[in-house]
């Protein structure tokens, strides 16, 4: 029922080059092939802006659209058909003439904690180097653990855990999802519950993005289309368009689904952990947009308006 119109003669994916966003591109690249065994599907790597500078966090040099600028470039250009991002890193509004025609299942939405040294987060002595490149991740870490370090860490899933186990810190905290695609689990040394580290925005969800004005693509790519990992994503970027969300503000959504209700869960704080704002609402999951403004709205009236303005 999915081919109503006729597949193209080739897709071309647009990727970024490192290991973790290749595995993606792949992944939906062998699926598309068992779909549309006559189409000849194609991966053009591209190193971003985002992967060229690693000498300072993502919050000071634009945030996390840089690691889509390049690729929606080739969209529009016309060198690629598709792009394939991790829903974390698109940003909250896609430029004109560019949607998202798809939304994967989710894998693990949770934090991983890596260490050679410590069995988890709660062993960590004083002083102790945590790494992470996300101010979500930092602020949570200030806030529960206000006796540990944390320093920025830059680089693909294999660069932070070379800097892990060449003693530079004495754990990372990295996305589960990307572990478990590498192929890396084993490294895992605990999982950490969204109650003691809420989830980016997507987290563990990939986006399929092409240009608006595809004419075949959407239909194409609904076999990829998961309903409810959509609903769940769209409740947490609807939560982060309304405050403004980017790599500057420390900010978590997680949404979740059981016995028909959408549970969604956010939070926003200060960088150095020292405020947090914390909401959470159930709701119907088909009024997802709705639920994310009215988690937005509990945020704000709780004080996180004051967070955001010491930001900007």
């Amino acid at each position: 029922m999915y081919q109503a119109v006729s597949p193209p003669a080739s897709i071309v994916i647009a990727s970024r080059e490192s290991a973790l966003a290749m595995w993606q591109a792949q992944f939906i690249s062998r699926q598309l092939g068992l779909l549309y065994p006559q189409t000849r599907i194609s991966i053009m790597g591209m190193t971003t802006r985002g992967d060229q500078i690693l000498d300072r966090p993502l919050a000071d040099i634009g945030g996390k659209g840089l690691f889509i600028k390049e690729l929606e470039q080739a969209l529009e250009d016309g060198r690629a058909d598709i792009a394939v991002h991790s829903m974390k890193d698109v940003p909250m509004s896609l430029p004109e003439g560019f949607m998202l025609a798809a939304i994967t299942e989710r894998e693990d939405p949770r934090d991983a904690f890596v260490s050679n040294r410590f069995g988890s987060l709660n062993e960590l002595p004083e002083g102790a180097v945590v790494g992470t490149s996300s101010l979500r991740r930092e602020s949570q870490l200030r806030f529960r653990f206000p006796h540990v370090r944390v320093e920025a860490l830059r680089g693909n899933v294999q660069t932070r855990l070379r800097k892990l186990d060449e003693g530079q810190y004495d754990a990372v905290i990295l996305a589960a999802a990307g572990l478990k695609r590498l192929g890396l689990e084993g490294r895992i040394t605990a999982l950490i519950e969204p109650n003691e580290s809420l989830p980016a925005v997507g987290q563990g969800a990939l986006g399929i993005e092409c240009r608006s004005d595809s004419q075949h693509l959407p239909d194409l790519l609904r076999p990829f289309y998961h309903d409810e990992t959509a609903k769940c994503v769209l409740a947490e970027r609807a939560v982060s368009a309304v405050l403004g969300g980017s790599c500057q503000v420390p900010l978590g959504a997680y949404a979740e689904i059981g016995e028909g209700k959408m549970r969604l869960r956010a939070f926003v704080a200060s960088p150095d952990g020292k405020l947090m704002i914390r909401a959470e609402e159930l709701g119907e999951p088909d009024a997802y947009s709705a639920l994310g403004n009215l988690v937005a709205q509990r945020l704000l009236a709780d004080g996180a308006g004051e967070i955001l303005s010491g930001l900007s």
